[in-house]
């Protein structure tokens, strides 16, 4: 997505650089420590932090709380969050130097960390912004850090860590299941703070956000919604944060999950043409391979969408409708794609015993015809068009 320049222009200025004295700041790690994938296998790796002491500091890198607050507030925040970055070899997270394992502590901590940071040159007051990740802030060379004080771990994240004869993957569901926030998952996945000792390696951040939201998705559907029983009748919900407007619809069916998205501020302007959806799918035995066209946010919905069914103890055919308006100027990664689905699903949802009420519904509500929708859609075509043996009798 191209940035405009007059966001350019306002985002890039931020007083977090101002802060810094003699290339050094005492911050509230919110706790966070990134990991980017440039240069893979040596990335560089960073603890995160404003460049003060600040008492909330956890909500800067906590998207499990930021539904609803406005676009500005978010990027101010991000603004805020100083990298400080070091190069390591992916490979070093088998036997930890001491100012890794540091850095693991600070992703694992259930609290703010303040960090004593030291940089070799002051950063350049500039945002990034990516598909997958939340706005990156300004960023440069660590010379060295400490903690002001020690982060405080829980007992089962402390243990899970110590593990180092469990797999990743299922350390990932034992945290999960124990309430951790997906969040606080990928950073300590990020760190190499998971796994079988010989293979435990720094993941790269928006590897390890699409690989959580896969993980635990995929077990959720596996292991609990396929054996319930199916809904009984079409239920639709909806939401709509950051002009990202999303419609999840749940037939009465075995496990199917789709999504098509469409960006109407690029697609959708001249009604004479198609627009270009864009559309990614699963069936009742799952994906072989990566989800291409849509990519990470194809996982964050399915997270959203099955956490419902494994409350409900219910099975369904899923079908997940995404506009994207033109006030999305910038990405803000695909943490909004799950909340935004969250959020979906803890409202009462519309139901439906008849497919054309539905979609007579939708064609009132969506930007694009239904009709590109229900055509390129694979639930629908084996869900509406396809007959079965029960109908039949």
């Amino acid at each position: 997505m191209a940035i405009p320049e007059e966001l350019k222009k306002n985002y890039y200025r931020t007083i977090a650089v101002k802060r810094i004295k003699n290339k050094e700041f005492v911050g509230s790690s919110p706790p966070s420590v990134f990991v980017s994938h440039y240069g893979y296998p040596k990335v560089e790796i960073s603890p995160v932090s404003p460049t003060e002491l600040i008492h909330n500091a956890g909500i800067y890198d906590t998207p499990e709380e930021w539904f609803g607050v406005p676009e500005e507030k978010i990027l101010t925040m991000r603004h805020s969050l100083v990298h400080a970055v070091k190069k390591i070899q992916i490979s070093e997270a088998k036997n930890p130097s001491y100012e890794l394992t540091s850095l693991q502590e600070i992703a694992m901590s259930k609290n703010a960390v303040d960090v004593d940071v030291k940089l070799l040159k002051n950063p350049t007051p500039e945002i990034r912004f990516s598909d997958v990740l939340a706005p990156i802030g300004p960023k440069a060379l660590l010379k060295k850090f400490q903690f002001e004080k020690n982060p405080k771990i829980s007992k089962k994240v402390d243990y899970i860590s110590s593990d180092t004869d469990l797999k990743s993957s299922n350390a990932m569901l034992e945290l999960y299941d124990s309430g951790l926030n997906v969040s606080n998952i990928y950073k300590i996945l990020s760190t190499g703070a998971l796994g079988i000792k010989k293979n435990r390696k720094l993941v790269p951040t928006r590897w390890s956000i699409t690989a959580t939201d896969d993980t635990l998705s995929k077990n959720l559907v596996n292991e609990k919604i396929k054996f319930y029983s199916q809904i009984d009748e079409i239920q639709l919900f909806q939401s709509n944060y950051l002009d990202n407007r999303f419609f999840v619809i749940l037939f009465p069916d075995a496990w199917q999950y789709e999504m098509l998205e469409c960006w109407l501020a690029f697609d959708a302007v001249d009604k004479s043409k198609p627009p270009k959806i864009i559309q990614d799918f699963e069936g009742y035995g799952g994906r072989k391979n990566y989800a291409s066209n849509i990519t990470g946010a194809y996982y964050s919905a399915r997270l959203g969408v099955a956490e419902y069914l494994e409350e409900q103890k219910k099975q369904a055919a899923v079908l997940v409708l995404r506009e994207i308006g033109s006030d999305y100027k910038v990405p803000m990664g695909v943490w909004q794609i799950r909340e935004n689905v969250r959020n979906a699903m803890q409202e009462k949802p519309m139901t439906f015993f008849d497919s054309k009420l539905l979609w007579k519904f939708l064609s009132q509500k969506l930007e694009v015809n239904i009709k590109y929708y229900k055509k390129l859609s694979k639930v629908v075509d084996s869900i509406v068009n396809q007959k079965k043996l029960s109908d039949w009798n």
